[in-house]
């Protein structure tokens, strides 16, 4: 027998310690899930049983499992009513999230924000405004999970690092798949049909990350994204044109290979910069795409009927059909089979070579977890205001709620009555929506938001 080594016989130690001392926590039906995650340690299983569940779960303790138990075809619900903001909100390491149905939230089904090694799998969600949003995390997996009536995007990856987006199906969505200002992405075998559009790769100005590179979209059906756009006038999204199946704006290096792109009424694939999609400047991010290849993917009946302001570009080229589209501001940009395919402003596109595949690429996740030290308090009040706040209250202009410098000039120098009032919010006035309860996230964390919010923030 091989000697082991005192430093290996150390870490079994301590990995037999951890696993003895993780526990498994069942939550029935009228009991409470957040009180489970309350009571758990670092390491613990949450096993929630079907019933209805009308609360927001919210995580921030580290390798956490909450896993929905399935029995006789039924599995737990969460339901905001439409009434509260969040279903699951985590911003613990290493968090596991599956086998929930979840439906009648604002904002959010599931959402991560800060959150390194999270996987997000088997989950249905009903409605909100995105159904899945992992934010500023890195090496996550959201897989064949269900998305269908959101009002932004199904699947909204947002400023994140190394993720696999695969197997799952998104449809009656504004967006099936957005990822936003990321870097190293894959969305690979996800079903996208009926939305308004499938797939977005964006750079977005404005936000803290400045670019976004190197996704692949590879081996998704994309069919019949027609549906027309309901986004909120407000948003981003409302612009994206219906009947789309890939919009690459502005991004870097995006491969998209061996899809098959069918009746997606408008064009299969678009490509554009900032300033033609009519996004202002900003000055640290180059608002123009480069190293997109297009390659051997199936073309089948889109473009004929393209929604507006395509369909004046269409019909200015003459055409009856129209597969790509592109701005013509492209660098770098390659195509394959192009006799086979119609196209406005890929011209200039080069012929891509016949050994360039993403098949070289398996994953975007890392190949070990990611080391990470627990997120400070200080650091979950900024991402929590991030995550939470930004959605209904912008820095100095009306959006949902009142502005932040209007809440800043109210409650100088009141923080803990801005996170009380957060807590328990009581509608005081008619011209704003009622502000659904953040209590969930607790005092020690509402009242570090109240504090970056009074003290910190700054546009």
């Amino acid at each position: 027998m091989k000697q082991i080594p005192t430093l290996a016989l150390s870490a079994l130690a301590l990995f037999a310690a951890t696993a003895a001392h993780a526990e498994t926590l069942t939550v029935s039906a009228g009991q409470s899930i957040q009180a489970a995650v309350t009571k758990a340690k670092p390491g613990d299983v949450i096993e929630v049983h079907p019933g209805v569940y009308r609360e927001t779960v919210f995580i921030d303790k580290e390798n956490i499992t909450l896993r929905g138990v399935r029995k006789a075809g039924e599995s737990p619900l969460l339901d905001g009513g439409g009434k509260l903001n969040d279903g699951v909100l985590a911003s613990g390491h290493g968090v596991v999230i599956s086998g929930f149905s979840i439906r009648g939230f604002k904002g959010n089904g599931i959402m991560t924000q800060g959150a390194n090694n999270y996987k997000i799998i088997d989950n249905f969600v009903d409605g909100g405004f995105y159904g899945i949003f992992p934010q500023y995390g890195t090496n996550g997996l959201v897989a064949r999970n269900r998305i269908r009536g959101v009002e932004d995007a199904g699947i909204y990856v947002g400023m994140s690092d190394n993720v696999d987006v695969i197997g799952n199906e998104a449809w009656e969505n504004v967006i099936g798949v957005e990822s936003e200002n990321c870097r190293n992405i894959l969305l690979e075998s996800n079903y996208l049909h009926d939305n308004s559009a499938a797939i977005a790769v964006t750079l977005i100005p404005g936000l803290p990350v400045k670019d976004a590179s190197h996704s692949t979209v590879r081996k998704n059906f994309i069919v019949n994204n027609n549906l027309k756009n309901f986004a909120p006038p407000s948003s981003i999204a409302a612009s994206v044109p219906s009947g789309v199946g890939v919009l690459v704006l502005g991004a870097k290096h995006s491969t998209i290979e061996d899809n098959q792109f069918v009746n997606n009424s408008t064009a299969a694939i678009i490509s554009t910069d900032l300033l033609s999609f009519g996004l202002g400047n900003d000055g640290k991010v180059d608002p123009y795409p480069d190293h997109i290849r297009v390659l051997a993917n199936s073309f089948v009946n889109n473009g004929r009927k393209p929604k507006k302001p395509i369909d004046e570009v269409v019909k200015a080229s003459g055409l009856k059909h129209v597969d790509i589209i592109g701005s013509g501001k492209e660098r770098e940009a390659c195509i394959t089979d192009r006799a086979a395919i119609t196209e406005i402003g890929a011209n200039r596109w080069r012929d891509c070579a016949p050994s360039e595949t993403s098949y070289t690429v398996k994953t975007a996740q890392l190949a070990e977890p990611l080391k990470t030290d627990p997120l400070t308090l200080e650091q979950k009040g900024r991402l929590i205001y991030l995550g939470v706040c930004t959605g209904c209250h912008a820095y100095n202009t009306q959006l949902h709620g009142p502005s932040m410098v209007a809440i800043k000039a109210l409650y100088a120098g009141r923080s803990k009555d801005l996170a009380k009032f957060a807590a328990a919010p009581v509608r005081t006035r008619k011209d704003f929506p009622e502000m659904p309860p953040q209590g969930y996230l607790g005092d020690e964390v509402l009242n570090e938001v109240a504090r970056y919010i009074l003290n910190d923030l700054k546009n």
